[in-house]
């Protein structure tokens, strides 16, 4: 081999340095020993010097691993890593990665989660009436205050929450909505005995007592007694119409009967017979007659 070859030269070279130590032109021994050590002193530095020409160099630096080497990754992390902050952050509802500029972080317990999701998670939690809705983390038991997620949802979800917070702070007992379908705003009871009021909001009449739409000509102990089915605006006015024409009532099937001439001993359509003048049941017994309240 090629290295062998050289190195078996410089070996040559060196004996023949080595005997030129003992070597004179005229003899070769005896030699003086001052002149013995300067030769061999000489021939020692030339043998160290051809060596070292000849042996490879070993770096003693360890190579270049490629988990040594210096990318943009890993300075961005070192980075991170000395200022603390972080340009990424993982979502713990999606499961992604996001920039910080697309995170929300809860002011209670400082999770954080994406916008997109936080949004979707609240509008999911206002959709089931809870108005107080907790951090997504399935061990955090703080809330999320609508305040701070005002610019991730929209307005509608965001005005729906305040309501529900309101509604809550409520006693059940003291709230009722408002009687007509089209408005249902919340209306508190003060207390105060009150009939006939006002609606805020759509400004209709209602009973406060009842809870219904105004219900006029008939009062509030007539309208409790009525059937659920027989509260209605039209019923009402029905009602309305048979007192004033003083109809009376069969107490059997309700329908209405008007007495045009005769005695008060009615037969109502259902065979039922019953006093036109107190709508009491008429008596059927010979020995028994009928005194009426009302004559």
């Amino acid at each position: 081999m090629k290295g062998t070859s050289s190195s078996g030269e410089a070996l040559d070279l060196v004996d023949e340095f080595y005997f030129s130590a003992l070597h004179d032109e005229e003899e070769v021994f005896p030699i003086s020993d001052e002149k013995y050590a300067q030769e061999l002193q000489l021939q020692e530095a030339l043998m160290s010097s051809v060596i070292s020409s000849i042996t490879p160099k070993i770096s003693t630096q360890p190579p270049n691993r490629e988990e040594d080497v210096e990318t943009p990754m890993k300075k961005q992390k070192g980075k991170e890593k000395e200022t603390g902050q972080s340009s990424e952050t993982f979502c713990l509802i999606c499961m992604d990665v996001k920039s910080t500029q697309e995170m929300f972080t809860n002011s209670g317990c400082n999770h954080s989660f994406c916008t997109d999701c936080i949004g979707t998670y609240v509008g999911t939690k206002i959709q089931e009436n809870i108005s107080m809705v907790k951090c997504p983390d399935v061990k955090c038991k703080e809330v999320l205050e609508p305040q701070s997620c005002r610019s991730i949802i929209p307005k509608e979800v965001f005005d729906r929450w305040e309501n529900a917070l309101c509604e809550s702070l409520v006693l059940g007992s003291q709230k009722f909505y408002c009687p007509f379908k089209d408005c249902s705003a919340l209306l508190v009871d003060d207390g105060e005995v009150v009939t006939v009021s006002e609606c805020p909001n759509c400004r209709r009449l209602f009973c406060a007592q009842c809870k219904v739409a105004w219900h006029a000509g008939i009062d509030c102990g007539e309208f409790q007694i009525l059937n659920e089915n027989e509260r209605e605006k039209e019923d009402i006015m029905v009602m309305e119409l048979a007192k004033k024409k003083n109809w009376r009532r069969c107490p059997r099937c309700n329908f209405f009967v008007e007495k045009t001439d005769g005695c008060l001993h009615i037969t109502c359509r259902c065979g039922l017979e019953f006093c036109y003048g107190c709508g009491s049941y008429w008596p059927h017994s010979q020995f028994s007659s009928h005194v009426c309240s009302t004559a």
